[in-house]
């Protein structure tokens, strides 16, 4: 009798648990995951300054609250007109797309502290790094036999796998992301991003011809793999051997010869990014990604398509079918309504534009926070910024620090994450990093 009160009792208890559980949304009672009234009110507020912020600077976009403080919508007027067709059903763009403003928060404050170039110190730290993973950075990397000869493998990566990152967080203050749509002939913007400190042009988007809109500058070069290719045409764009090209995809053979034979004087690396899904894809998002891995702030011109437009154009070519470019809006939207970049366009000319309503920095770190909490992330809930790092290994080539005259910012995030490297872990389930650390930590 005793044994059956026993389990009435534990019965019960877990029953009341569960229904906490269930009305905390939270699927672990563990106290790193436990969310906390601050917390559910962090992303209560987040929610509604996003909403007035989409409406207030999204010209005709409204933010519709889903299910929970995480989930919303963005809606474009029912008068617009989808002009992308999925190639695969042949259906038009629609005009409502979900996003979660958890997964983003979460996500991209990672972004914020990791590198994003692929290193020889990030294979060598992932374990079974070479055999599982640097082949796959390789074109055809499947005939190598998941790197049986190491050898061969550095080989065809040395050209372009640095030792270690060759750019740290918050290394430049300003910096400008240029996309390729046709809006860009709508308005002269050309001084006006040679002013940045860093700016960042994608694929083969000329400047010649083009700098009353697009600018003189050119920092960084962002390639896909058709471009990626043409790496000997790539590089001519600009003045020789200024460009860092960055190649988001794989090294080819062809590369390499290219680099060896042509030559191609400008550094050449690998974009290592983090994994947003389906809702983000693309050479810019990877552009934007970097930037915000290197930069304070990002301001992007040439991604956005305003109200009314009629066809989809780069500023270079023909009018063509391009990406989907109303998704592509309502993302970088959210983007700059949770604080991370700033939206240029013909409607958005104006360069002292304030955006309004975006959260605060301490209201964005308590979303954060709590995000991380209700999505079980590494290191949810912790002060240390090491707690996210799943995989920690020694630093092994002496001590690395900020160079001398390196910008206040970045010096003192080398400080907060006390000297660590990090790396993002693709499709890691807890959105892990991959962290190396000074000997003496």
């Amino acid at each position: 009798m005793r044994l059956l009160h026993l389990a009435f009792v534990v019965a019960l208890v877990s029953g009341f648990s569960a229904i906490l559980v269930y009305i905390n949304g939270v699927s672990n009672l563990d106290g790193s995951f436990s969310i906390s009234s601050e917390d559910l009110e962090a992303l209560k507020s987040l929610r509604i300054h996003f909403q007035k912020c989409v409406s207030a600077n999204g010209l005709g976009l409204q933010a519709v609250p889903g299910k929970d403080n995480c989930e919303v919508s963005l809606k474009f007027p029912q008068d617009t007109i989808p002009k992308w067709k999925d190639p695969k059903t042949g259906e038009l763009e629609g005009l409502t797309f979900d996003f979660n403003l958890c997964e983003a928060v979460a996500t991209w404050e990672q972004v914020r502290n990791s590198t994003t170039i692929l290193t020889r110190e990030f294979i060598d730290a992932l374990p079974n790094g070479w055999e599982e993973y640097a082949w796959q950075r390789i074109n055809k990397g499947i005939n190598l036999n998941r790197c049986e000869n190491k050898t061969l493998c550095v080989e065809k990566l040395s050209l372009v796998l640095p030792d270690r990152p060759p750019y740290i967080p918050r290394q430049f203050g300003r910096c400008a992301v240029i996309g390729n749509s046709g809006d860009l002939l709508k308005t002269k913007f050309g001084k006006e991003i040679d002013g940045y400190d860093a700016v960042i042009r994608e694929n083969g988007a000329p400047i010649q011809n083009y700098t009353d809109y697009v600018g003189t500058k050119s920092t960084f070069r962002l390639l896909n793999r058709g471009s990626a290719k043409a790496l000997d045409k790539v590089a001519e764009l600009y003045d020789k051997g200024k460009e860092v090209l960055l190649v988001k995809t794989t090294i080819h053979d062809i590369m390499n010869k290219m680099i060896r034979e042509v030559p191609i004087l400008n550094r050449v690396y690998l974009m290592l990014g983090a994994s947003f899904g389906s809702a983000a894809k693309g050479t810019g998002l990877k552009a934007l990604e970097f930037a915000l891995s290197t930069c304070d702030t990002v301001d992007m011109y040439g991604f956005t398509v305003d109200p009314g437009y009629k066809e989809w154009t780069r500023y270079f070519s023909e009018s063509r079918q391009g990406h989907t470019p109303l998704q592509g809006r309502a993302y970088y939207q959210m983007m700059e309504c949770l604080g991370l970049i700033k939206i240029h366009s013909p409607m958005r000319a104006d360069p002292n534009r304030v955006v309004k309503w975006v959260p605060s920095h301490s209201l964005i770190t308590a979303a954060r926070i709590a995000s991380e909490k209700l999505l079980r992330r590494i290191g949810a809930g912790s002060s240390d910024p090491l707690a996210a790092c799943s995989i920690i290994e020694k630093q092994i080539n002496g001590k690395f620090g900020v160079e001398s005259g390196s910008r206040k910012a970045a010096v003192e995030h080398h400080k907060y994450v006390k000297g660590t490297t990090m790396y993002p872990l693709e499709h890691n389930p807890g959105h892990g990093l991959l962290c190396t650390v000074p000997q003496r930590l």
